[in-house]
């Protein structure tokens, strides 16, 4: 890829050579909607009644207890019928990581959520139970938006790659482990 290096005064942008040069090589990167958004998604199967793993999904203030990979703290800022608004320090690569949900509990089918985190992410996050006769499918996702233009660069490989797998064992498995007999 050939880069001409236009004077600011010439090229009518305010913004800088910097600017240009990135914008030279990178476009998809900065400019693409599309690359700030990663859809997460999976399916489990837990052999347990599904009013059961409710509970224990939707007892947002015990995560810390239930998932302590997941969940540093969680509390219960107001409540209105189903709807929650959460303040949280969710773990993520090693850090407890402050987070704003507001959430709508949809007994007993599971919940959604719209997430912001003081990382420069926010998302929409599903969690939805059907009953099987092996027990209960859960259907999870979650639509990330990064935002934070520097967290974007490895954001895709490592929140793509790294969190569905690391999601399942953190929580999946220890739904696993306390339901399942």
């Amino acid at each position: 890829m050939a880069v001409t290096l236009v004077p600011i005064a010439e090229s009518g942008n305010r913004r800088g050579l910097g600017y240009n040069i990135i914008m030279a090589y990178f476009p998809a990167i900065l400019h693409n909607q599309i690359m700030n958004e990663i859809k997460l998604n999976g399916s489990w199967i837990i052999k347990a009644p599904r009013d059961e793993v409710y509970k224990i999904m939707t007892d947002f203030e015990n995560m810390p207890r239930y998932f302590p990979k997941v969940a540093e703290t969680l509390r219960i800022v107001s409540r209105n019928g189903n709807h929650l608004s959460i303040d949280a320090k969710a773990k993520s690569f090693g850090r407890a990581i402050p987070v704003h949900m507001e959430t709508e509990l949809m007994p007993p089918v599971g919940f959604k959520s719209d997430n912001k985190s003081n990382l420069g992410t926010s998302g929409h996050e599903e969690f939805i139970m059907e009953e099987i006769p092996e027990g209960t499918r859960i259907n999870y996702s979650y639509d990330v938006k990064i935002d934070n233009p520097i967290l974007r660069w490895f954001g895709r490989m490592l929140i793509g790659w790294y969190a569905m797998r690391f999601w399942e064992h953190a929580v999946i498995d220890n739904l696993k482990k306390m339901l399942e007999k």
